[in-house]
């Protein structure tokens, strides 16, 4: 029992425990609150949160707080390694004011990031008697040592992380199952789930719900990779056309004698191969919306015929005289500059003009980078969930890796990155070399279309950041290992724009 109540502890363990109780939405931030509340209350200088995963047995620090904490993140530890370790392992909390003298000192942390340790105030964070983590304090202001009391206080907090923990955990599986219903039923339907966060998406998605209650054709522009078929999926889904089918033709994947017919249907010997009646895609689609994917690849010839299924609503079947009509909304999308294509000949300007009625321009990833996060984060889920795989994130070089790529590829390498980085990460995050892109994968396609001096400077900017980074962002110590002055260093850093990854 405590020998006497300090108010001010009282008060904060009250506060906390009302925030547990009101479902706090932000559990990082809730357990940051208590870590930082155990740090102040227990006078420490420094302090981290170490979480154990289950799936290897180590220790990950989740939280650390203090002059190196962003350094500390860096570092697990083994099953009984270090004071943490001892303490996880036997579910024990632990005294020591003299970490010299002690045998389970761990340090090779503090050398590593240049941070001496005196002394440490260590206890377990227990769910149902097995332990999930556990909270460190680190040095005692004032080179005073840690006492019984500070302990007892420390092990009131620990209790509250440990239910933080476990609700989290808790909400985090229950948002993943329903997300992974949700996901399910989308993806048995066919259609794919919208992730957008950046303002010129969310604009383009409130376009389509005004654009989508008409039956005019809509062209779809962007480069790609850019997502036009999950746009084109929104303008049928937010139609009166919902509950009719959707049909999907790559036009670029097909010669021109199968796609006329894998279009418009054919009838029993109208070629070759054509052993039987086939109904086309139009027919199909009747009632409903035909997704016409790389429009511009289609043969002149066809052309017409498409045009006259857009004005008309009438074709025949490949091999036969009778015409069959169809209620069609017509989506269509391409990468190609459509404009030079008409005014090359190669395009009829008559059926683009029937197509570009409602035209809408998906901008590339690069000039959308508030989706990066989300995307990263949903194709993370994704494919922790197919590879049986538990990773909690990225880290901050990762993330900062991928805002400051170009993604000449757009959403689709964006998904290949992580779905590559899911498999070959070590750790139970994503670091930047996990994901293989510019500078730590082939990095051609960044330097493509530059000339020898800009594809220089991307080389230097992404070289000088790695050499920063493996150092921790020391410059002094970088520079040394570059081989150059500090203050060109200095210089570099500022022209080339290079940040370091946030705290």
């Amino acid at each position: 029992m405590l020998d006497r109540i300090d108010p001010d502890k009282f008060a904060t363990l009250i506060e906390i425990n009302t925030l547990i109780n009101s479902n706090y939405g932000d559990a990082t931030a809730l357990l940051t609150h208590i870590i930082e509340s155990a740090t102040r209350l227990t006078e420490g200088e420094a302090s981290s949160l170490v979480l154990k995963n289950e799936d290897d047995g180590r220790l990950y620090f989740e939280i650390a707080l203090g002059p190196k904490g962003r350094e500390v993140k860096r570092f697990s530890l083994s099953s009984g390694e270090g004071i943490a370790g001892w303490v996880a392992e036997r579910g024990q909390s632990l005294i020591v004011n003299d970490v010299e003298t002690d045998s389970r000192f761990y340090g090779d942390i503090s050398k590593s990031i240049g941070f001496p340790t005196y002394s440490i105030l260590a206890v377990p964070m227990l769910v149902r008697d097995r332990c999930v983590g556990v909270i460190e304090i680190i040095n005692k202001k004032g080179m005073k040592y840690f006492t019984q009391l500070d302990l007892q206080w420390l092990e009131m907090f620990a209790t509250q992380a440990a239910i933080a923990i476990e609700n989290a955990r808790y909400l985090e599986k229950a948002k993943q199952e329903i997300g992974f219903l949700r996901d399910q039923i989308t993806n048995d339907q066919g259609y794919h789930v919208m992730v957008a966060k950046s303002p010129d998406i969310l604009e383009k998605l409130e376009l389509i719900e005004r654009v989508a209650k008409t039956d005019s054709s809509v062209l779809i522009l962007g480069e790609s990779g850019v997502g036009k078929e999950l746009f084109a999926e929104q303008v049928h889904l937010k139609s009166h056309r919902t509950g009719k089918p959707f049909i999907r033709v790559n036009c670029a994947a097909l010669p021109e004698g199968l796609l006329e017919s894998e279009l418009f249907g054919h009838v029993k010997g109208a070629f070759t191969d054509a052993i039987q009646n086939r109904r086309g895609r139009f027919e199909l689609a009747d009632g409903g919306t035909i997704f016409l994917d790389e429009i511009g690849e289609v043969p002149l010839r066809l052309q017409a015929k498409l045009l006259r299924v857009i004005q008309q609503k009438t074709f025949e079947p490949v091999g036969s005289s009778d015409t069959m009509t169809v209620d069609v909304r017509i989506v269509a999308a391409t990468n190609r500059d459509i404009d030079a294509l008409v005014k090359r000949g190669e395009f009829r300007s008559d059926l683009y003009y029937r197509l570009n009625v409602l035209p809408i321009y998906i901008p590339p990833l690069r000039q959308r980078k508030e989706d990066i996060p989300a995307l990263a984060d949903f194709f993370l889920k994704k494919f922790c969930r197919e590879t049986k795989k538990q990773l909690s994130g990225f880290t901050d070089a990762a993330m900062e890796h991928m805002l400051s790529y170009s993604w000449p590829g757009n959403v689709r390498e964006l998904e290949n990155a992580v779905e590559r980085a899911v498999v070959i990460a070590k750790e139970h995050t994503i670091g930047h070399k996990d994901l293989l892109i510019g500078s730590s994968g082939s990095g051609q396609d960044e330097y493509r279309g530059k000339n020898l001096k800009e594809a220089l400077t991307i080389f230097k900017k992404h070289f000088i950041a790695n050499a920063l980074e493996e150092n921790l962002w020391k410059q002094t110590e970088t520079a040394k290992v570059l081989d150059i002055q500090r203050t060109y260093l200095s210089r570099l850093i500022k022209e080339l724009e290079i940040v370091p990854p946030k705290e």
